[in-house]
């Protein structure tokens, strides 16, 4: 692990530099393994604290030019911080919008370069279990997830796993788990169990991966 922790260096750029060093002066640090591929979904978890935007959003920066977009609740892009949060790599989504998974593995699909970054928790309230966006999306584009955490205990921004999803959902959901045991929140007592509420109805099927 120790391996893919981030440091500062010439090969990295001044923004990079600025990021790794910010960090470190907070006692965090980054692990990232290279993407696997052009496009795939990113989770993040556990999300109990508007600071997991923060440590997100430098580490992102650490972890250089990557092709990330993050999802947020579109309310968050009103009173003029739209602007702000498209130029970080944002973009709102309406909950309980219909069709929303597949549109989002449609615009992978489509998508020269893009790994779609979402919270399963949805909110930073405790939740009794995850939403299944994420899976809807990666299985109808057909791409890996990676696992991220943001991890208190440690202090650690962590992206080093990265998942191909069978479609089974227990096994899948056993191999998340697996890969967030031990990880600490801010707020434990506000972090989702990793299941989720109700059967998972897969979203309709997306083009094949960079069909224009």
């Amino acid at each position: 692990m120790s391996s893919h922790i981030l440091t500062a260096g010439r090969d990295k750029s001044l923004l990079q530099n600025f990021a790794i060093r910010y960090l470190g002066l907070l006692g965090w640090t980054v692990a990232f393994a290279p993407l696997p591929g052009p496009r795939g979904v990113v989770i993040v978890y556990p999300h109990t604290s508007n600071w997991d935007f923060m440590f997100g959003l430098v580490a992102k920066w650490a972890m250089g030019e990557q092709p990330f977009q993050w999802l947020a609740k579109a309310s968050l892009f009103r009173f003029g911080l739209g602007p702000i949060l498209r130029a970080v790599g944002g973009a709102p989504v309406v909950r309980g919008a219909g069709g929303a998974s597949a549109r989002f593995a449609q615009t992978i699909c489509e998508a020269e370069k893009m790994w779609l970054v979402l919270a399963p928790e949805g909110t930073r309230k405790f939740q009794p279990q995850w939403r299944s966006g994420f899976y809807q999306i990666a299985l109808a584009a057909k791409v890996p997830i990676g696992i991220s955490l943001i991890d208190y205990h440690t202090r650690q921004v962590r992206l080093v796993d990265y998942l191909d999803l069978t479609g089974d959902l227990a096994t899948d959901i056993a191999a998340i788990n697996e890969k967030y045991i031990g990880v600490g929140a801010l707020h434990p007592s506000k972090a989702a169990p990793i299941i989720f509420g109700s059967a998972v109805k897969p979203a309709d099927k997306a083009a094949s991966p960079g069909a224009k």
